[in-house]
């Protein structure tokens, strides 16, 4: 029966997962027709865009210390069943204030998914007494690459993006209302007197600095990739995607064994070899500008920075000092940190320099991931 339950529990929160990012490439994959629509012209985008990682990063604290008060099953249920609804509303904005609106609380609730199913997952880990919390983000980052097929074969087909995002919203609805019964009441570690504001320890900190660069890169490819194949490689149209379809698939494909991994070579190891494997990745894409080593690179690149979120959360939420939503969002703060600037920094760089020269500091910044490893205490 404690099988049973603990599985239950593990497709439960699987499935979160799975709507959960399935909800956020929906809309990512709607973004050129939504400008289409709104008639924005790119700085009017780029400032639109700009709302949702404002209303993520000040949720971020907040929503730890809910999590910690009323516990990361009421969170999931009231955060999900808000995100759900923002998605929709996107869909259907008719004007900038709407869409913007929108995207400020689709990114506050679901930086409130986030804290909480993660640190449902926490707790499903401590039911199997191993690392399995990089499979959940694996689950998440398929459902990633489902969202961006599905969006291309309805836009293809001249399906709007209200009724594309409308279908996306009533099947994630579904799947909470399904899931729900089946989530942990009660979080391992919950401090429901924990304060809003709370400083990380050293050992904590370590791990958002590692978070903090590992993001960045990840930041930096998600945004940087098509335009590194395009101005640099001159790759012809059709391959121009390779880069960041290459990265994003290895991501996914390694988060499913990364706990595997995790448990015969060690939480130091994996993240001594993700920061070199990204670093490498990086060096060799640079070296040698030209497509197919340039897609091997970015697959390194993907391969290295997948573990490192997931494994970093299992390892706070197993603080001490802090309730695991607690300590979870005081890493996340740093992480999206440099999830933030990792891309207008890349941009910087490479107006002053070149977009070669911008990668090169990008593979120094993952090999601090390496380096940083050195001070991580091991189990």
């Amino acid at each position: 029966m404690k099988e049973k339950t603990a599985l239950s529990r593990r497709i439960s929160t699987s499935s979160i997962f799975f709507f959960y990012g399935l909800c956020y490439s929906s809309w990512a994959a709607r973004i050129p027709s939504i400008q289409q629509n709104l008639h924005l012209s790119d700085a009017a985008l780029g400032g639109v865009l700009f709302s949702m990682p404002i209303g993520s990063f000040l949720t971020l604290p907040f929503s730890g210390w809910l999590v910690a008060k009323v516990g990361s099953r009421k969170v999931v249920m009231f955060a999900a069943l808000i995100y759900i609804a923002m998605l929709v509303s996107i869909g259907f904005s008719q004007t900038v204030a709407q869409l913007v609106i929108s995207l400020f609380f689709f990114g506050s609730f679901g930086n409130m998914v986030n804290i909480s199913i993660n640190t449902q997952a926490i707790g499903v880990e401590a039911l199997y007494n191993k690392r399995i919390l990089s499979s959940f983000h694996g689950v998440w980052s398929t459902a990633g690459l489902g969202g961006a097929a599905i969006g291309t074969f309805v836009m293809g087909r001249g399906v709007g993006a209200s009724y594309h995002l409308l279908g996306i919203g009533i099947f994630a609805l579904s799947t909470l209302i399904i899931c729900t019964p089946y989530l942990l009441n009660a979080d391992v570690n919950q401090d429901k007197n924990m304060r809003v504001f709370v400083k990380p320890d050293k050992s904590l900190l370590v791990l958002g600095m590692i978070a903090f660069c590992s993001m960045m890169c990840q930041g930096a490819m998600f945004d940087w990739s098509g335009v590194y194949f395009k101005k640099v490689l001159l790759a012809d149209k059709a391959w121009i995607g390779i880069g960041l379809t290459t990265f994003m698939v290895s991501m996914a494909a390694i988060r499913f064994i990364a706990d595997w991994l995790t448990q015969h070579m060690g939480f130091r190891q994996i993240l001594q070899w993700s920061g070199l494997l990204s670093a490498a990745g990086l060096v060799i894409s640079v070296s040698f500008p030209y497509l197919w080593p340039a897609t091997i690179g970015f697959m390194l690149v993907g391969i290295g920075v997948s573990p490192v979120v997931p494994l970093v959360f299992s390892e706070v939420g197993k603080s001490k000092t802090l309730s695991p939503g607690v300590a979870i969002a005081a890493v996340s703060t740093l992480g999206f940190v440099g999830l933030l600037i990792g891309p207008p920094l890349i941009g910087f760089v490479a107006g002053a320099t070149s977009l070669k020269i911008s990668f090169l500091i990008l593979a120094a910044i993952a090999l601090l991931v390496s380096l940083l490893a050195f001070k991580v205490e091991e189990e």
